[in-house]
């Protein structure tokens, strides 16, 4: 028998789920960058694994918790046992409830705008609360040369989109003993990709997944109206974010009661900013006492306390959708100026982009009804000598500073924002995912400044004469060789932040994947702010018993049929 849909419980939402020394002193002389870079690989912590494995983490516990919870009361040691050597745990012999199995696997897909990735874990019950023992299994999409191997890559064809995930479904099957597949609950959740192509060719997509999963694979969905299937809104994605950095920071949650630390997230389609701003003795000149009212406001409540958090998502200002809009605006550009002639497309095109003296062919997306089509394939050279100056330029026009603001003062694109240097001028700020993988891996330290991230970036646009700084650095010049858009990634994340967030330029930031070995992301933040207690619901119970004998009693007792 099998399982198609489940429904979670109802959703009772519930506002609930080290500030450093000094660094800013002008007496005090820092390092240079390159001797950070030559020692900052030896120093790096644990911190190595992606963010978004780290927040599925925590939304499998989610998961978990409504598939597995009771709100009863137990007699521990008087579960079951596992009926065969295919699976149980070295933690205990005998699950803590006889309405639990001594065992359970909880899989989740993170669908992003770049690729897809599975991860399975496995839990025991033997205690009253479930414990996760590993992640058993971490796979992801694999890659494809000069595009996504995301859903959104697939976005006319639905059925080819849902199939890309059959790799990870398939690989999941090998990993969780056949007794327990149908209770081994999954769930799908797709990013900024999908929300790009539009909600027409989205909704197809997402449904055409959970068809493809009901019919072919044994795991018990989550059900429709609890979104087991969906796209998640970005800016739950940066204020969830938020919350699990604090957290583990212990600066939420807990007796320290420091500043919090702000949050940047680069993702490939879009960027969150989430951080508290402090008004106090700002009223003068005309600053307001407060946040204004608005989207950006998130009140939450957490542990006690109350925040009030300026956040915004930036759709379409994620990595990947910079590169591409910032190669379209070159590429305009070239057209007008040569007024209809299109002979200079025969010949390589000098980005100031690239690292001088690299070469690639790049692909080019071009918006609405361009004259020259709406996708180009064309040469594109580094100049011979770096201009990363030309490359800022660029990338500050996407920004669109120049856009109307309704409500000063603004950042970019004209979305309001408080100043960062009068609301938040000296508390931590964690830069996340792109930020991370663009800069940890050329030997920047855990934290740094935005010019000496300016200065790695007129480095790395110099090409390989000005590459011998990473000679030292394990890794760097294979991470470098044959790419030269990594002058161009530099150079967008430092417009993005300077320029757009308008951080000062000697603003001191930090770098991470995880903080005191786990790992960041969005999951545990939304474990905290949506759901209460758990408890104990019948499809719950049908998830927790595995096998044909169990389930005939549940359907019995509550009068309720499985879905074959």
């Amino acid at each position: 028998m099998r399982r198609t849909s489940v429904s979670l419980p109802t959703k009772h939402v519930a506002r609930d789920p080290h500030e450093k020394p000094d660094r800013y002193g002008f007496d005090h002389r820092e390092p240079g960058l390159v001797a950070k870079m030559q020692s900052a690989w030896a120093q790096q912590s644990q911190r190595a694994r992606y963010i978004k494995t780290g927040a599925i983490v925590f939304t499998v516990l989610l998961l978990f918790y409504f598939f597995t919870s009771s709100g009863d009361s137990y007699i521990g040691g008087q579960g079951q046992v596992p009926s065969d050597s295919s699976y149980g745990t070295d933690r205990c012999s005998r699950s803590y409830s006889k309405d639990k199995p001594i065992v359970q696997y909880v899989s989740m897909i993170d669908a992003g705008s770049t690729g897809s990735r599975i991860h399975v874990y496995k839990f025991n019950n033997c205690g009253a609360a479930p414990e996760l023992e590993d992640e058993v299994l971490f796979k992801m999409t694999a890659k494809i040369e000069g595009q996504s191997s995301g859903l959104s890559a697939y976005k006319d064809d639905p059925l080819k989109a849902a199939e890309s995930l059959d790799t990870l479904l398939d690989a999941a099957l090998e990993k969780i003993p056949d007794k327990l597949k149908s209770c081994s609950p999954i769930a799908v959740k797709a990013t900024a990709g999908l929300r790009l192509i539009g909600k027409e060719k989205s909704d197809k997509i997402l449904e055409a997944v959970r068809h493809r999963i009901e019919t072919k694979y044994p795991f018990p969905l989550v059900s429709r109206e609890e979104n087991g299937v969906a796209i998640m809104d970005g800016s739950d994605e940066g204020v969830y974010a938020w919350i699990t950095t604090n957290y583990l920071l212990g600066k939420i949650g807990g007796p320290d009661h420091s500043p919090t630390a702000a949050v940047f997230d680069l993702g490939g389609g879009s960027t969150q900013i989430v951080f508290e701003p402090s008004f106090e003795g700002l009223t003068d000149g005309g600053m307001p006492a407060k946040l204004a009212e608005g989207d950006h406001k998130y009140a939450l409540d957490f542990g006690g306390r109350k925040f009030n958090l300026y956040q915004h998502s930036h759709l379409g200002y994620g990595l990947m959708s910079a590169r591409q809009a910032i190669l379209a605006e070159l590429v305009t550009d070239l057209y007008e100026e040569h007024k209809g002639d299109k002979s200079w497309m025969e010949k390589p095109i000098v980005n100031p982009c690239y690292s001088a003296g690299m070469s690639k062919m790049a692909k080019i997306v071009l918006q609405g009804d361009h004259p020259l089509g709406s996708k180009l394939e064309l040469n594109m050279t580094g100049p011979h000598w770096a201009a990363p100056a030309q490359c800022r330029a660029l990338a500050e026009r996407i920004l669109k500073k120049e856009s109307a603001c309704n409500l000063a003062p603004c950042s970019f694109n004209g979305v309001h924002q408080p100043s960062m240097a009068k609301t938040f001028a000296r508390e931590d700020i964690y830069f996340l995912s792109y930020f991370y993988d663009r800069t940890q891996p050329l030997g920047m330290p855990e934290s740094f400044t935005l010019r000496e991230m300016s200065d790695l970036a007129n480095r790395v646009c110099g090409g390989e004469r000005e590459w011998d700084v990473f000679e030292s650095v394990p890794g760097a010049m294979e991470e470098l060789k044959d790419r030269p858009e990594h002058c161009l990634d530099l150079n967008f994340m430092l417009a993005l932040t300077h320029t757009g967030y308008e951080m000062p330029i000697d603003r001191e930031v930090r770098i991470a994947k995880q903080i005191k070995g786990n790992e960041l992301g969005w999951c545990l933040g939304a474990r905290y702010v949506f759901f209460g207690p758990p408890v104990m619901m019948r499809n719950d119970l049908m998830l927790m018993m595995c096998d044909d004998e169990q389930l005939a009693v549940v359907e019995q007792e509550f009068g309720v049929a499985v879905q074959d």
